[in-house]
């Protein structure tokens, strides 16, 4: 169910900033970012092409059973692994590199899920797009119209989806992933439950 959503910032430009986290002016990031953006392709073409690749090509932690701990977008991107955190991480770099605003959204189901908002220039409105990977019961598309997101919340379960397109990462997102130590199912009991 597509929700209305609200911007944290009225400037799109502070949805392009590069950080330590978002480090879209990495080589790795930059280099990636221009061979996915389809030659003589729409913003639409780009973000779809973006989109895919994090989607499919960069592995879930979980449902790849791996052991590493992602943060940094160029290190999602050079390991292709990461939590919905650290893919939502990448995908906005690569979205950012290329002049396309792209924020961080979230949603609660059981713990925090992570997410984007990337704003379509051309048709004036933002969008939410989940790169989680379509695993283990996930089911997430590239929609225009219809969000397509990886999970169908429940209410009654207390699952909920906050609102904001967030111009930077979640603070408690960041602090959880930094002080996680690498090792089989490292992520369990430490993952925030709020943005």
């Amino acid at each position: 169910m597509k929700i209305p959503l609200k911007i944290e910032s009225e400037r799109l430009e502070d949805y392009l900033v590069a950080d330590a986290v978002i480090d879209h002016d990495h080589p790795l990031i930059r280099e990636t970012a221009d061979g996915l953006s389809p030659t003589g392709g729409t913003e639409v073409d780009v973000i779809r092409s973006m989109f895919h690749f994090v989607r499919d090509e960069i592995a879930h932690t979980v449902d790849a059973a791996d052991p590493r701990v992602t943060l940094m977008a160029s290190e999602v991107l050079s390991e292709r692994v990461g939590l919905c955190y650290a893919k939502s991480h990448l995908l906005a770099a690569l979205l950012r590199s290329q002049g396309i605003p792209a924020g961080f959204c979230y949603q609660r189901i059981g713990v925090l899920h992570g997410l984007n908002g990337v704003y379509l220039a051309g048709l004036g409105r933002w969008i939410r797009l989940d790169s989680r990977g379509n695993k283990n019961g996930a089911d997430a598309h590239f929609c225009l119209d219809d969000e397509r997101l990886a999970w169908t919340l429940d209410p009654a379960r207390g699952e909920i989806d906050f609102p904001v397109v967030y111009t930077a990462p979640s603070s408690a997102v960041v602090a959880s992933l930094s002080s996680a130590t690498p090792g089989p199912a490292w992520y369990e009991g430490i993952l925030p439950h709020s943005p």
